[in-house]
């Protein structure tokens, strides 16, 4: 049955918008459409693909595991999810892990466990989350009321109570609601929807502390930074503060759909038998593929080369901008980064990836002003190159348009 970009209009719901191309073909960081042309992947599937796309390793894992066990009924345990929660725990600040499938699923056992915890501990008027303009944390309905970006969570009615929301970077503001009702404070280390902002030390630091007075949970949505994104295995472990919920997906699967919520016993306690569940959730076909990317992804020499390709990527957009000076900031760290627009092309950053595609390189926005880029971890020193060099023919188009 032939298909082709038409026919998502015809059978599709329509809440996506696709590009006018149908990749078919990946391999590393190049991905080819069904016309056979190809492209230099910047996008990584959002932040997804860290290994780039069908990595011999995890082939081979998917294809071994594939012939074993595919899915069980969480009446039973398996042993690629307790490999993987073994190795996620021992990594990190955390004791115990809940699996999922994808981030939207992880900060929702987290905001869930955060109100559990308090109504325990604390008592029913502990109830408020505090979280940050701009965030984002998924398309649940909860977790895109707790998002800080009204436009996802308006027009579907009533919206979920006790959540209010703050400026990023602005200690003071949090101050300001941070209350003995408060029983969670979510949190990206770095925002990725919302800009690809950092946070400034102090600002991380005296959330911490604030969380800390006031007897609430500091949740660290680590979605999008997580798994070596940032040079970091995550992180929060270049922050010098540590949550006490941490929720990891997108790369943790390597573009098979996995989540996690990490945290600790004092904490996980308060999600007894039957207080959550998810019927896919760690499954050992998605607990294998993700613990064969932690073995990979969790070494000195991919951490410390991220960083490198980093500077690469800024040493290289900073000659394009000399250029054509269309960026005020080159932002982010490691490989999320963010081409911010300057005042001459402010809200055009859908017309920068729609040229760059034309220019057979694939990278996203993160709003309307930013140009953002999460390729892979391992992407080849050639490849930068070489999207860099197309990126700059799309900068010339729309400069010159």
């Amino acid at each position: 049955m032939q298909v082709t970009r038409a026919t998502f209009d015809e059978v599709m719901v329509p809440n996506y918008n696709p590009a006018a191309i149908v990749p078919v073909k990946g391999l590393g960081s190049r991905v080819w459409d069904q016309e056979g042309n190809e492209y230099i992947d910047f996008a990584g599937g959002i932040a997804v693909n860290v290994l780039g796309h069908c990595h011999p390793d995890l082939v081979k894992t998917l294809k071994e595991q594939g012939e074993k066990l595919w899915h069980l009924s969480n009446v039973f345990t398996n042993e690629p999810a307790l490999r993987l929660a073994q190795k996620l725990t021992h990594a990190t600040f955390a004791d115990k892990a809940y699996f999922a499938n994808s981030g939207a699923e992880a900060n929702e056992a987290a905001l869930k466990l955060a109100r559990r915890f308090a109504l325990e501990h604390y008592g029913e008027e502990k109830n408020q989350i505090i979280a940050f303009n701009q965030g984002f944390h998924g398309r649940t309905f909860f977790t895109v009321t707790v998002g800080g970006q009204a436009a996802y969570s308006d027009g579907f009615g009533p919206k979920p109570g006790a959540v209010e929301h703050v400026d990023y970077n602005n200690l003071d503001a949090l101050k300001e609601i941070i209350s003995d009702k408060t029983c969670a404070v979510i949190m990206e280390p770095l925002q990725g929807e919302g800009g690809v902002i950092s946070p400034m030390q102090e600002f991380v630091e005296g959330v911490r502390a604030l969380c800390t007075e006031h007897n609430a949970l500091l949740i660290f949505d680590e979605v999008q930074s997580g798994v070596g994104r940032t040079g970091q295995l995550y992180a929060y472990m270049g922050l010098n503060v540590v949550p006490d919920i941490l929720t990891t997906a997108k790369s943790l699967g390597g573009g098979f759909p996995i989540g996690a919520m990490l945290t600790t016993t004092e904490i996980a306690a308060s999600l007894k038998v039957g207080t959550h569940g998810s019927t896919y959730g760690g499954n050992p076909l998605a607990c294998a593929v993700a613990e064969k990317v932690l073995d990979i992804v969790n070494t000195p020499a991919i951490l410390q080369d991220v960083l490198r390709k980093e500077q690469l990527f800024r040493d290289g957009l900073n000659k394009i901008n000399q250029k054509y000076n269309v960026f005020s900031e080159i932002r982010g760290q490691g490989l999320l980064i963010g081409c911010a627009l300057n005042e001459q092309y402010k809200g055009k950053a859908r017309d920068f990836l729609v040229a760059s595609a034309a220019n057979n390189m694939m990278c996203l926005v993160a709003g309307a002003n930013v140009v953002r880029f999460a390729p892979s971890l391992v992407i080849p020193d050639e490849d930068i190159a070489e999207g860099l060099a197309r990126f700059e023919r799309a900068i010339e188009h729309v400069v010159n348009s």
